[in-house]
């Protein structure tokens, strides 16, 4: 296995800013020990979390593992896993993990591992991959080995399964998503990786239009009066409504849908995997909002109106059927302010309330392209 002079096996986690370094610091104050625990005879592990942009500027595959290649070589690190929040793709499939024995090297992109139970995913995948790397192939000792060693990691987690790897590339062994389920879990993990609740705090200016809004309608009795004639049809109806009105409102004024201006069928794939991944981030983060406001109005108007003036106004006495009614009408038309307010917003503002680091990164490196190949 490989092991540094000292007799301690070096592992170094190279981490995109942001959540993948959160998720590597938070595996490596457990990693030691889970490592020793697993591999036996006395063996020690250290493992060193550095954080750094080794993604910036390309997603091909080959590059990267060149770069983690002469990082690890600077530093003299026995094991180096990178971790990304990107999807990559190789061969028309996604990438879960890149292994190169030979120079001790792991590439892992942590869509792939879907949304729920990332750190123990993550976790489970590097340990996988330590152990591969750390292994007899890695030396040489007893010659290549014909099955790898990161069958726990593919049962685990299916439908992952072994990729393609060029003759020419760094890395020896590849395991990619396919199939409709991989399609999804990719997509799940890419909404977790953009964490789409940040979306609320981020757009201050929609939300202070969306609560004035929300504020001003709560006392309106012209409101009292369409919330007490709307059927529950038609509110669920001006719900959705706001609500795609928001959504649509916000990836169109900030330039958040991605069209690709490659032919090829991957690019075609992978631009609908990153629109699809902007709907639903957007979309759940507008979800928070309207949920938020649902209850803020009902707040609002327990503590604001008056029974007697309600229901000398609307002919219905305020009880807790019409609190709930009104204050989910307010909403909508709340949120639907919170869209026109949203156009105060700058687009930097929106991307970075919607999309990770590396996502922000990944889609003005694509407009860049974009606009470079429309010059030429």
């Amino acid at each position: 296995m490989r092991v540094s002079s000292q007799g301690v096996t070096v592992v170094a986690l190279l981490a995109d800013p942001d959540a993948p370094t959160e998720i590597a610091q938070r595996m490596a104050q457990i990693l030691p020990t889970r490592l020793a625990d697993k591999w036996g005879h006395g063996r020690r592990f250290d493992v060193e979390v550095v954080s750094e942009p080794f993604t910036a500027g390309t997603e091909d595959l080959p590059t990267l593992m060149r770069r983690i290649m002469d990082r690890g070589s600077a530093q003299n690190w026995d094991i180096v896993v990178a971790l990304t929040d990107l999807p990559l793709h190789s061969h028309g499939r996604r990438l879960v993990v890149d292994l190169s024995h030979e120079h001790g090297l792991a590439l892992l992109s942590l869509p792939p591992l879907g949304g729920l139970r990332l750190q123990t995913r993550a976790r489970r995948a590097v340990e996988e991959a330590v152990l591969s790397l750390a292994g007899p192939w890695a030396t040489g000792a007893e010659g290549p080995q014909s099955q790898p060693l990161l069958g726990p990691f593919v049962s685990r987690l299916a439908p992952i399964h072994p990729g393609q790897v060029g003759e020419e590339e760094t890395a020896d062994l590849r395991y990619v998503v396919s199939g409709p389920r991989g399609y999804l879990r990719v997509l799940v993990g890419m909404v977790r990786a953009n964490r789409p609740w940040r979306l609320v705090p981020g757009l201050s200016k929609a939300l202070a239009a969306a609560l004035a809004t929300g504020a001003v309608a709560t006392v309106n009795s012209t409101i009292w009066n369409l919330a007490e004639s709307l059927s529950a049809p038609r509110l669920v109806i001006a719900a959705v409504g706001s609500v795609a009105l928001m959504i649509g409102w916000l990836i169109v004024d900030a330039q958040l849908w991605h069209r690709s201006t490659e032919v090829s069928p991957e690019a075609r794939q992978r631009a609908r995997l990153y629109n699809a991944s902007t709907v639903l981030t957007v979309g759940i983060g507008v979800l928070v909002c309207y949920v938020g406001l649902i209850v803020i109005n009902l707040v609002w108007a327990l503590f604001i109106l008056n029974g007697q003036v309600f229901a000398s106004t609307t002919g219905t006495p305020l009880d807790a059927a019409e609190y709930w009614t009104l204050s989910w009408f307010v909403a909508s038309v709340a949120t639907v302010g919170g869209a026109l307010g949203s156009g105060l917003e700058s687009d930097e503002a929106i991307r970075a309330a919607a999309y990770s680091k590396r996502e922000q990164e990944r889609r003005h490196m694509l407009q860049d392209d974009d606009g470079d190949q429309l010059v030429n």
